[in-house]
Order: C-alpha cells, then sequence, then structure tokens
C-alpha cells in the first residue's frame, strides 16, 4: 500500500474518537511548523531526498513526512509523486513562495502564513497584497440580474419576458 493511503487511514479515519482526533493534528500541525520554519529560513535552498531521508532530517516518521508532502504538493515548483511514493522515493521541496503563501492562507492556516519567515521573504505589502489576492479569488462576483422587461441577453431583441424568460 503507497504511503499517502496509510497516511489517509489515519489522518481521516472517521471511527477515531474525535478528541484523539483532535490531539493527532493539533500534534501533526506543530511539527509541521517546525519544517516550515527550517524551510523558509532558507527558501531557496534546494531541498531533495528520500521520503525516508527527509523524514530523519526534520525529525518526522515517514508517515509525518507523508502527510507533510500531501499537504506542501500544491505549493512546489514540480509536483512529487505522492501517489505512489515509498519510502525510497526521491522527492523535492522546491516550493513556488507566492504559491505556497497563498495556499497558507487558503487553508487558513495562520500559524503558517503569520510566521516570522515570511517578512524575510517578503514585505509587508506584497504579504498583505498575496493574502488579498487569495481571499478574492474565493468570492463569486453575481452580475446584475436582468429585470423582466430589459431586453433578453440572447440577442433575440425581445424582451426577456417573451424570450428567455418563460
Amino acid at each position: 500500500m503507497a504511503l499517502l493511503e496509510q497516511w489517509q487511514k489515519v489522518a481521516y479515519n472517521e471511527k477515531m474518537d474525535k478528541g484523539e482526533l483532535q490531539r493527532f493534528w493539533q500534534r501533526y500541525f506543530l511539527l509541521e511548523k517546525g519544517v516550515y520554519e527550517k524551510l523558509l529560513t532558507n527558501p531557496d535552498e534546494k531541498v531533495e531526498g528520500t521520503v525516508k531521508e527527509l523524514a530523519d532530517k526534520y525529525e518526522l516518521s515517514v508517515m509525518e513526512m507523508t502527510g507533510f508532502l500531501d499537504g506542501i504538493n500544491e505549493s512546489l515548483v514540480e509536483a512529487n509523486p505522492i501517489d505512489t511514493m515509498e519510502e525510497d522515493t526521491r522527492v523535492s521541496l522546491a516550493f513556488d513562495k507566492e504559491k505556497l503563501y497563498k495556499n497558507m492562507v487558503d487553508a487558513k492556516a495562520d500559524w503558517l502564513y503569520e510566521l516570522p519567515q515570511w517578512k524575510e521573504i517578503f514585505d509587508d505589502e506584497t504579504r498583505k497584497r498575496l493574502y488579498l489576492e487569495q481571499k478574492k479569488s474565493g468570492t463569486v462576483v453575481v452580475g446584475k440580474k436582468t429585470g423582466r422587461n430589459d431586453p433578453c441577453p440572447c440577442g433575440s431583441g425581445k424582451k426577456y419576458k417573451h424570450c428567455c424568460g418563460r
């Protein structure tokens, strides 16, 4: 069974006691924060290795590293083969800084996008801009509603109520 499947069985176990699951995630988020603090301290360093090597480097279990790789995968310059990876699969943690910041905002992970290391990467204005861009990207703007007596938007020249509004 691939590592990702094993991770998902544990992390999203609906049979697990709610308190136990909450403690699991609190512990995981602390570990995740520690890895991001190290990664963001030197954001241009090319971090590569097998899943096992990276787990050892960041003092995580292979399962915890699998969860981390699952979480960061969308923010990477080149995605890792997380669906099929095993302990000896070579992976990279080369991330796109803007994409990572926005994905942290999207995940509502304030403990990550408010890390002090971001201040060394982006100035206040850039962080604010990225934050707002991400928040606005999920906002749906509804256009003006067509009134009954307005011209039909299909272009027929008829009133909406006599055309598509039926």
